[in-house]
C-alpha cells in the first residue's frame, strides 16, 4: 500500500514561448521570464507530457529541473575552481542525509523564490501547492542525518570546499500511519516518480570486496604482501546531488552510492536454463542498498549494516584516491588534500579500509600508511549509550571482511604496546582500551576503532563531551588528551526559520536587514524590541498565524481540531524511552484527573502535540505510541476536559512537516533523561522560532539555558551526578510510586484500560516497565516534572511577558547556528579554508 496517492491531472495553459530569451537564459536566467520560460520547455522537452496529461507533480519536476539548471552552473564552476586551486576537500561520510524536500531550499538559496512564485502564477499555477507536491527523501532515521545535511548547507554557504558522502537508499526510512492508535509502517518509495535533483553518474564507480580470504605473496621487490581474493565483488556506481550555498556562488556536492552486480545479467547461465542463477548476483548485489536500517534495533540486520557501511566507506576512499591521482597530487599528501570526518561510528570502517587501500593497493609502508590515516580522519561521537556503540560480532566480521580483521589485529597489537608503554603494568586498561572485546562474544569495538585511528575526537555538546571523556571514551582521553574537543551541534537558519517560518523571516528583514541568516549575531539586536509592545504584538500575530496553519495540517491529517490561540506544547523526535514521551503523557493523565476532580480548576487552556517514528522492532517505543494515541482518544472526547485541554499525534514526522511544527510551538520538551541525549538539534530549531524549553539538563539544553538566560527556560529534574548517584546507591521506582499519591493514582488509571477501551493488557507492559524497572528514572523526575508545568501554565497567562520571553530565545539562539559548528571544524579540526567561487 502507497502513502500518497498518484499525482493529481491538471488543466494547463498551452506552450508558451517567450522572445528576446537566448538559450543562456533559459538555462542559467534568474529573472522571471527565463523561469517561466525554462519550466514551459522542460515540460514539453524533459516531461513530454501532452497538455492534457499534465499533473501538478509535472509542474514540481519541471521547476525543480529549471532550478538545477541554474545550480549546475554554479555546481560546474565550483567543482572546477576547487580542482584548479588544489584546496583541501572535506570529506563528510555518514550513513545518513536527511536532506528534506530541495525545492524550497534551493530557492531561498539562489534568492529567486519570488521569482520562481511570479513565473508559476503566470502558468496559472500556485507555488505553495506545488511544493507540496516534492517526495521527501527519508534517508536518515532522525537527528544524525539532519545534521549532516545542515552541515553540507553551512559548508557551502560558508564557501568551503566539501564532499558528503553517503548511501543511495531504494527505500528510507518507512512512513509511518497511525491505525486505531498503533504504529504502521509503510515503504517508502521515494523514488517512485524519479529524482529530478540527483545527476546519475555511471563512469563513476568503484568495485568493493565482501568475504572470501587472503594470501600472502611476495612483491617483485621482495616485500611481504596481502592479497584478498573475496568471494564477490559489489559495483558501487555514484549519484550527485548539487547542494546550494545561500547567496554565494559555491554549490557543492552530496554523492550517494547505489549498489549493483558486476554483471547485471548472467547470460551465459540464462542461455542453460538457469534463469535463477542468472539474476541472483544482481539481486544480492543490490540488497546492500536496497533500504535504510531503521534505528534503535541494535541485533536485526547487523550484517547487512556493516556490509552497507563498509560499501560506501569503501566506494568513498576509492573515489578521493581516484580524485587525487586525477590531480595529479601523490598518495603521501592525501592528509593534505582530504580532510575526512566520520558522522558517528558508522563510518568507522574507514579506519581500516584507507589502511588497506594504502598499504595493499598503494603498497605504502606501514608506518607511513597510518600517519596519513591519522592525520586524515576526525572522529564525532553523537551517543553515550552503549548499545549505540557499534560492535560487531569476530565471526561475523571475519566472514564479510577477512582482511580487514588481519590489519584490525596489526593496529591493535602495535596500539596495545604503546598502551603497555604508557601505563606499564595496568593490564585492566589494557583489555578496557582493546578493539577486540574478549568479554563475551569476542567482538570490534568500533568506537575504539574510530578513536585510536582518528587524530581529532569530539562530542557535539559541552556536556556530552565532558561525559565522553569521563565515562565511554575515558582511557582514551588520559591517552591522547590534546585530541579531544567539543563541537555543540548546530541548525541552518535558512531551512528551519527563513524557509520555514516565511512570516518571522520577513519580521526580522523588516527589523535586521537581510543579512541575519549568514550572520546569526545580528539576532541579539532583537532584545531591544522584546520590551516594546507594537513589536510584541506583530510577533504574536505570527505565532499565531503559525499555530493556524499547524492546526489546519493536523485537521486535515488526524480529524483533531486545536484551538491556535491555546498554548501547544509540542514535542517531536524519535520515539525512544530515553527522550521519555511517556514522562510527558504521564503529566496529561495528572492534569486531565485534575480536571475532572475540580472542573473549575484554573489551567492554561493547551494543546498537546506528539510526533516521531520508533524503529519497527522496539516493542516499548510502539506501545508509547499506542499511549499517546489512547490518551489522545480519551480526552479528546470527554466534553468534561475538552474544552480546555486536547492531544494530537502527527504522522510521520520528517523534514517536511517538521517546517511546519517548530514555528508553531510555544512550549519545546526536551525532558530527556540527564546525561542521555549527547546534544539534540529539535531544541534548537524550536528555540530559533521563538519557543520557550521545558527541559532537563541534558545535552545542549545545558547551553541553551546559558544562552537564553534561566529566567527564560522552564527547568525541571535530576542532573547528570545525581542521576549517577540514584543509580549507584540503587535505584528503586516503588518508592516514588509509595510517596506519590498522584503518580500512583495515574499508573493505576493507565493500568485499568481507561485510555484502550476497557483492555487492562494494552499498556500493562509499560506501566510494569516504569514500576518495576524505569531504567530513565521517568518516576523519579515526575513530581519536579509536573510542578515545573504548573509553572508552565502560570507564565502563559501573562501573554506579554511570555512574549517578551519568546523574542529573547530568538534573539540568543545565535550560538545554534550550523555555520558557528562548521567554522569551528574547518578552523580547528579539518583546516579548510574558505574558496570563492565566480561565474
Amino acid at each position: 500500500m502507497d502513502s500518497k496517492p498518484p499525482p493529481k491531472q491538471i488543466k494547463i495553459a498551452p506552450p508558451v514561448t517567450t522572445t528576446g530569451l537566448t538559450d543562456v537564459d533559459v538555462r542559467s536566467g534568474m529573472q522571471v521570464a527565463a523561469l517561466k520560460q525554462a519550466v514551459t520547455d522542460h515540460l514539453r522537452y524533459s516531461i513530454g507530457h501532452p497538455p492534457v496529461a499534465t499533473t501538478l507533480h509535472d509542474y514540481y519536476y519541471a521547476l525543480a529541473l529549471a532550478v538545477r539548471d541554474r545550480m549546475q552552473h554554479r555546481w560546474l564552476n565550483t567543482l572546477q575552481t576547487n580542482f584548479d586551486l588544489k584546496r583541501k576537500i572535506v570529506c563528510y561520510l555518514s550513513a545518513e542525509f536527511l536532506m528534506g524536500p530541495h525545492l524550497g531550499n534551493n530557492l531561498l538559496n539562489l534568492g529567486i523564490e519570488q521569482e520562481a512564485r511570479a513565473a508559476l502564477a503566470e502558468l496559472g499555477q500556485d507555488l505553495d501547492i506545488v511544493l507540496e507536491c516534492e517526495e521527501e527523501p527519508g534517508l536518515g532515521n532522525g537527528g544524525l542525518g539532519r545534521l549532516a545535511a545542515c552541515y553540507l548547507d553551512s559548508l557551502a554557504t560558508l564557501q568551503r570546499p566539501a564532499v558528503g558522502y553517503g548511501i543511495r537508499y531504494e527505500f528510507g526510512i518507512f512512513d509511518q500511519e497511525i491505525h486505531d492508535g498503533w504504529q504502521a509502517e509503510i515503504t517508502d518509495k521515494w523514488l517512485r516518480y524519479g529524482n529530478p535533483w540527483e545527476i546519475a553518474k555511471p563512469e563513476v564507480a568503484h568495485y568493493v570486496n565482501w568475504g572470501g580470504h587472503t594470501e600472502y605473496y611476495r612483491d617483485e621487490a621482495g616485500n611481504d604482501r596481502v592479497r584478498w581474493m573475496p568471494y564477490r565483488v559489489v559495483k558501487g556506481t555514484a549519484y550527485d546531488t548539487p547542494t546550494q550555498g545561500y547567496g554565494v556562488n559555491n554549490c557543492n556536492t552530496l554523492r550517494l552510492w547505489s549498489a549493483e552486480a558486476v554483471e547485471s545479467f548472467d547470460f551465459q547461465a540464462f542461455n542453460t536454463g538457469d534463469y535463477y542463477q542468472a539474476v541472483e548476483d544482481k539481486i544480492i548485489s543490490e540488497t546492500v542498498t536496497k533500504v535504510l536500517y531503521p534505528n534503535d534495533e541494535p541485533q536485526i540486520g547487523k550484517h547487512l549494516r556493516l556490509g552497507q557501511q563498509y560499501f560506501f566507506v569503501s566506494c568513498s576512499l576509492q573515489n578521493m584516491l581516484h580524485i587525487l591521482s586525477l590531480s595529479g597530487v601523490p598518495v603521501e599528501n592525501f592528509a593534505e588534500r582530504y580532510a575526512v570526518q566520520l558522522n558517528d561510528t558508522h563510518p568507522s570502517i574507514g579506519v581500516v579500509e584507507l589502511m588497506r587501500l594504502l598499504v595493499d593497493e598503494r603498497r605504502l609502508d606501514w608506518d607511513k600508511a597510518w600517519a596519513i590515516t591519522v592525520q586524515t580522519f576526525g572522529y564525532t561521537n553523537h551517543t553515550l549509550l552503549p548499545e549505540a556503540l557499534e560492535t560487531w560480532p569476530l565471526p561475523m566480521f571475519q566472514a564479510l571482511l577477512p582482511r580487514h580483521l588481519e590489519i584490525i589485529y596489526e593496529i591493535n597489537r602495535r596500539f596495545l604496546d604503546e598502551v603497555r608503554a604508557r601505563f606499564s603494568g595496568d593490564e585492566a586498561r589494557v583489555a578496557r582500551m582493546s578493539l577486540i572485546g574478549e568479554e563475551g562474544e569476542k567482538c570490534v569495538r568500533m568506537a575504539h576503532l574510530a578513536a585510536v585511528g582518528s587524530h581529532a575526537i569530539n562530542g557535539v555538546a559541552a556536556l556530552h563531551s565532558d561525559l565522553l571523556k569521563a565515562s565511554v571514551l575515558k582511557d582514551f582521553y588520559e591517552m591522547w588528551p590534546e585530541r579531544f574537543s567539543n563541537k555543540t551541534n548546530g541548525v541552518t537558519p535558512r531551512r528551519f526559520l527563513a524557509l520555514a517560518n516565511p512570516g518571522l523571516r520577513a519580521l526580522l528583514n523588516e527589523a535586521l536587514g537581510e543579512q541575519w541568516p549568514v550572520n546569526m549575531e545580528q539576532l541579539h539586536q532583537l532584545e531591544a524590541k522584546a520590551d516594546d509592545a507594537a513589536f510584541r504584538r506583530k510577533w504574536r500575530a505570527i505565532k499565531e498565524a503559525n499555530k493556524k496553519r499547524l492546526a489546519d495540517y493536523i485537521l486535515a491529517h488526524t480529524d483533531i481540531e486545536l484551538d491556535p490561540t491555546w498554548l501547544f506544547d509540542i514535542q517531536v523526535k524519535r520515539i525512544h524511552e530515553y527522550k521519555r514521551q511517556h514522562l510527558n503523557v504521564l503529566h496529561i493523565v495528572t492534569l486531565y484527573r485534575r480536571l475532572k476532580e475540580n472542573p473549575g480548576l484554573n489551567i492554561s487552556p493547551r494543546a498537546f502535540i506528539f510526533g516521531g517514528k520508533a524503529a519497527p522492532g522496539y516493542f516499548m517505543a510502539k506501545r508509547i505510541i499506542k499511549l499517546i494515541n489512547g490518551v489522545a482518544e480519551t480526552i479528546n472526547a470527554d466534553p468534561d476536559v475538552n474544552t480546555r485541554m486536547k492531544v494530537a499525534f502527527v504522522p510521520n514526522f520528517n523534514v517536511q512537516n517538521a517546517q511546519l511544527i517548530y514555528p508553531a510551538a510555544d512550549l519545546s520538551e526536551q525532558i530527556s533523561t540527564a546525561g542521555k541525549e549527547a546534544s539534540g538539534t529539535g531544541n534548537m530549531k524550536f528555540m530559533l522560532n521563538g519557543a520557550l524549553t521545558i527541559g532537563t539538563l541534558d545535552g545542549a539544553n545545558v547551553e541553551i539555558r546559558e544562552e537564553v538566560g534561566a529566567e527564560n527556560f522552564f527547568l525541571f529534574g535530576l542532573t547528570t551526578e545525581e542521576v549517577e548517584h540514584i543509580k549507584r546507591e540503587g535505584y528503586h521506582p516503588t518508592d516514588c510510586i509509595a510517596s506519590n499519591s498522584e503518580l500512583r493514582t495515574v499508573l493505576e488509571l493507565i493500568n485499568s484500560g481507561y485510555f484502550s477501551r476497557g483492555d487492562a493488557e494494552v499498556f500493562r507492559s509499560v506501566v510494569n516497565n516504569l514500576t518495576y524497572s524505569d531504567p530513565f528514572l521517568v518516576l523519579a523526575d515526575y513530581a519536579a516534572y509536573v510542578a515545573c508545568q504548573e509553572r508552565v501554565s502560570a507564565a502563559w497567562q501573562d501573554k506579554e511577558n511570555w512574549t517578551r520571553m519568546s523574542i529573547l530565545n530568538t534573539a540568543r539562539s545565535g550560538k545554534f547556528s550550523s555555520d558557528r559548528a562548521i567554522r569551528e571544524y574547518c578552523d580547528e579540526i579539518w583546516n579548510v579554508q574558505p574558496a570563492t567561487v565566480k561565474l
